[in-house]
């Protein structure tokens, strides 16, 4: 027993502690690991910094070269002249609009195509998965000429419907990666499942909406985020068939604020037509109605963020 109570009590706890931060030292490698997420992490933030600072300048401020990044006076009628200019009350109804509809689009028809890949066999059908994956790897542009002339023949220019209507059909905006997303999830429910309901009376379209989509929550809301980011963001295929600007989308008319601010400078009808004179083009307003722009996924994005990042590990995005 005093044996036992002699190497209990030899070393005092000060040398307790020593020995344990001997034991746990910060590798070199550590600090490089961490140096390196610092310098990543200002990469992405960088951008949305500059953006937000230069968002609150004045046209003094920004043609200052002495301000470099606070300004010397905030103000908000960068906010102001943006929000007039890019129409956006009316412009944020038509993003909105084709992101729902398309986004709902493509839940519904990647999801039961994906399923219908990874349960059922049917003749080349390693052939038309291999198509599915090609047509999220094509970029778009190298397609734009067919599909203008297709929607051309069926009368949708100038209306949202080649934004919507191929999304229903699994096609759209990056249609193919949402279906391999849902056959990835599909392989690895277990097929008793399917059996057991098979059992009960289901056929495959009652097991699909009974068992497989209500269970692949987490793939879904993968594929919500991703088609509202890009769907919202989405510039080209908009440029292509909208050149009205009442039907525009709000990233789309970013690219006219020149002209929408010439245009704000002599109507009547506008609050700020009164300081027309003063209404000068700047990046300070770019940069304010870019904020509006990107607001709204970004504010989807947060409160989604958490269901997002559960569904990437299971669909297997990451390992």
């Amino acid at each position: 027993m005093n044996a036992k109570f002699k190497a209990l009590t030899q070393y005092p706890l000060k040398d307790k502690i020593k020995r344990q931060h001997l034991r746990l030292p910060v590798s070199l490698f550590d600090i490089v690991v961490f140096c390196l997420l610092i310098l990543l992490a200002f990469v992405f933030i960088y951008p949305f910094l500059f953006m937000l600072v230069n968002s609150f300048k004045s046209y003094n401020d920004i043609i200052n070269i002495t301000v470099k990044w606070l300004p010397r006076e905030f103000t908000f009628s960068n906010y102001t002249i943006a929000y007039n200019a890019l129409q956006v009350q009316k412009t944020f109804i038509n993003s909105l609009f084709v992101t729902v509809f398309a986004t709902m689009g493509h839940v519904l028809s990647c999801s039961f195509i994906g399923y219908g890949f990874a349960r059922f066999r049917f003749p080349l059908r390693r052939v038309l998965f291999s198509i599915v994956i090609l047509s999220f790897l094509i970029p778009v542009q190298t397609l734009i000429i067919p599909m203008y002339i297709t929607y051309s023949n069926l009368n949708m220019l100038e209306t949202y419907l080649p934004l919507i209507f191929p999304t229903f059909l699994g096609f759209g905006l990056k249609g193919g990666l949402f279906v391999f997303l849902f056959r990835q999830y599909f392989i690895r429910i277990p097929k008793s499942l399917d059996e057991a309901a098979s059992i009960d009376g289901c056929g495959p379209l009652r097991v699909f909406f009974r068992i497989a989509l209500p269970s692949s929550g987490a793939t879904a809301i993968v594929c919500i985020v991703l088609s509202i980011v890009w769907h919202w963001n989405d510039f080209y295929e908009p440029g292509i068939y909208i050149s009205s600007f009442d039907d525009m989308l709000l990233p789309q008319i970013l690219g006219s604020l020149y002209h929408l601010l010439n245009k704000l400078s002599v109507d009547p009808n506008m609050e700020v037509a009164a300081e027309g004179a003063k209404i000068m083009y700047h990046k300070g307003i770019v940069m304010a109605g870019t904020v509006m722009a990107i607001l709204p996924p970004f504010i989807a994005y947060l409160f989604l963020q958490k269901r997002f990042i559960e569904g990437v590990e299971r669909t297997g995005l990451v390992e």
